[in-house]
């Protein structure tokens, strides 16, 4: 009988590598990130929504509150809601 030629396996010299596991496992590192990603967006909206209402600065030097332009009527009734207030 015909033998092929094996390949002879490569030895290594020293301590065998150990495989490192991941911190995270692969299927679920999407959604952890994701997770984490929402976690920090929801922390800065109630950070900004709890603080309280700066005070209103000075206007600026060019301001002219005279000159500024008011509406000359309401709302058109067409555009108008009803609220249900009378």
């Amino acid at each position: 009988m015909a033998q092929g030629k094996a390949k002879p396996k490569e030895r290594q010299i020293g301590k065998k590598t150990i495989e490192k596991k991941p911190l995270i496992n692969p299927k679920y590192k999407n959604t952890f990130w994701t997770a984490v990603i929402v976690l920090i967006l929801v922390i800065f909206f109630i950070v900004n929504n709890t603080r309280s209402v700066p005070e209103q600065g000075p206007y600026p030097p060019s301001y002219n509150p005279a000159s500024t332009v008011k509406p000359d009527t309401a709302i058109d009734k067409r555009l108008q809601m009803e609220t249900g207030n009378k």
